[in-house]
């Protein structure tokens, strides 16, 4: 039955291996990590049995995509994978207590997403974060000085055409909104296949 309710994104399982060595660097060894955009579960699964002292809440706006979450969870046995809940980044409150989580964890969700969505996103997480919390983004992104792969131009070409609101967004204009919800970029680090991993705190 497990097995007919998992969900499996090929994309995910590649890049969960460099995407881990960077959380690692940049979350503490016991962390409290709201993840907004869960997907298949594949990443909260296998995040946490490396790590089993990060505590992970999974959240998908998409109610169907919850059962593939909670399967993910048992099929690895990630105790510390709490039941995943639907979540609305749009929505003015958050089904989370705000100031609670060391860090919330988005990846793949801005391209495929109508634009207000990353003023929503930075807003929530300012909400949701602690003291010392941090955003962590991963995607692709437009850059400006940056000379931008030619699979990521037809794949932002290819978005476009699905979606007029889609498309892989300029860091820069990321970047502006996350500074009107009073958080700054701490850490800009390349990934595979021509993604970012983008960090962001509080404004001291």
């Amino acid at each position: 039955m497990t097995a007919n309710i998992l969900r499996l994104s090929p994309a995910a399982e590649r890049n969960k291996h460099p995407i881990l060595e960077k959380l690692r660097e940049h979350l503490p060894e016991e962390a409290s990590v709201l993840e907004i955009a869960s997907g298949t579960g594949q990443h909260a699964a296998w995040f946490t049995g490396q790590m089993p002292r990060w505590r992970w809440q999974p959240t998908d706006f998409q109610a169907d995509a919850l059962p593939s979450i909670r399967a993910w969870a048992a099929e690895a046995s990630a105790g510390q994978v709490l039941p995943p809940l639907q979540l609305d980044v749009l929505a003015p409150v958050w089904p989370v207590e705000p100031a609670t989580f060391d860090a919330v964890y988005c990846a793949n969700m801005l391209h495929i997403a109508p634009w207000a969505t990353c003023a929503a996103l930075m807003q929530g997480a300012a909400r949701c974060l602690g003291t010392a919390g941090v955003l962590v983004t991963y995607g692709p992104y437009l850059e400006d000085g940056v000379s931008t792969s030619p699979g990521n131009v037809a794949f932002d070409a290819s978005l476009r055409s699905e979606n007029a609101q889609w498309g892989i967004r300029r860091r820069e204009d990321v970047e502006q909104e996350a500074q009107r919800a009073g958080l700054r970029l701490q850490a800009r680090l390349a990934l595979p296949a021509n993604n970012l991993l983008l960090v962001w705190g509080r404004e001291p």
